[in-house]
């Protein structure tokens, strides 16, 4: 039987562990990172950091001499109209950060997906290749069947909303936890406290779906508390 891919493990609901590093990461350091191995994907970003184009199709290139997956959050919410542009350089994957509305969620998987799912633009000889590439159709097919697509929850109104969120082609939720505790923080008699307790609601939420959550900075020895809540994946 063929090796699952990131995207079924994460609808599986495995413990799924990434790595981050910075697109500007140099090649051979990239190399040894992913040399060293430990983890099943890695993430860089450009919403906090510095990007060019150049360098993440560089990075990407690297990063598949690995065979290892490459989840690329974007610069802002409203760049979700980019997204197939985006993983046309490369990327296996892709988050869009501060999500808060559904429209938000509907651009993003119209330019994720290649037709019939969404709209998404044929081309791009940076973009990730089908093992095997057999032609336009079976391409679609295989990218429906292994890209992975995360909205980063950022807000109270985010979490409480996170059902609506996790639509059909979404495959994981993700949390910013700095950002969340900024929102917390303006709603001081709301039921949600903390990061924690947001997490374990949109975990209740999810529970019935193939959808993922995803949380930033969980030391190794933590996780287990997360996994009983029904976290599965962390970074």
């Amino acid at each position: 039987m063929p090796e699952k891919s990131l995207k079924q493990r994460i609808h599986d609901k495995e413990v799924i562990v990434g790595r981050g590093a910075s697109v500007a990461t140099a090649p051979d350091e990239l190399r040894a990172i992913l040399d060293k191995g430990g983890f099943d994907y890695i993430s860089t970003d450009s919403q906090h950091s510095a990007f060019n184009e150049e360098r993440l199709v560089t990075f990407c290139q690297v990063a598949d001499e690995f065979d290892m997956p490459v989840q690329f959050r974007i610069k802002h919410t409203r760049n979700a109209y980019l997204i197939g542009n985006y993983l046309d350089l490369g990327p296996t994957g892709i988050e869009v950060p501060q999500v808060e509305l559904e429209s938000t969620v509907d651009e993003a998987i119209d330019y994720f997906y290649y037709p019939q799912i969404g709209k998404r633009s044929w081309g791009g000889p940076s973009r990730k290749v089908a093992p095997e590439h057999r032609g336009r159709l079976e391409y679609a097919q295989w990218w429906s069947e292994n890209g992975v697509l995360w909205m980063q929850l950022e807000s109270i109104n985010a979490v409480t909303n996170a059902r609506k969120l996790a639509k059909s082609g979404v495959d994981c939720l993700s949390f910013g936890p700095a950002d969340l505790s900024f929102s917390i923080e303006s709603y001081p008699h709301h039921s949600l406290k903390t990061v924690d307790d947001c997490a374990r609601h949109v975990a209740e939420q999810l529970k019935d779906t193939d959808v993922a959550i995803c949380l930033r900075g969980v030391a190794p020895e933590a996780r287990d508390r997360y996994i009983d809540m029904g976290i599965t994946m962390f970074l």
